[in-house]
């Protein structure tokens, strides 16, 4: 198997990584099921505070 004769620095690898960035700006978002708001994969609704239908966070709405 090939091994590098020497270290690539930072520079170099940020620039081979390049095109991946923009890859990494895409948030995935998805409808939450029990209030239909988008909310980030995997997380918990700031809306309601659900998550795969099970509570969580309760929610605290401020009279004003």
């Amino acid at each position: 198997m090939a091994v590098p004769k020497q270290r690539h620095n930072n520079s170099r690898t940020n620039r081979r990584r390049k095109h991946n960035i923009s890859k990494k700006n895409d948030i995935a978002t998805t409808a939450c099921v029990s209030c239909k708001e988008q909310k980030l994969s995997h997380r918990v609704c700031d809306k309601c505070g659900t998550y795969r239908g099970v509570q969580y966070k309760e929610i605290v709405k401020r009279a004003g």
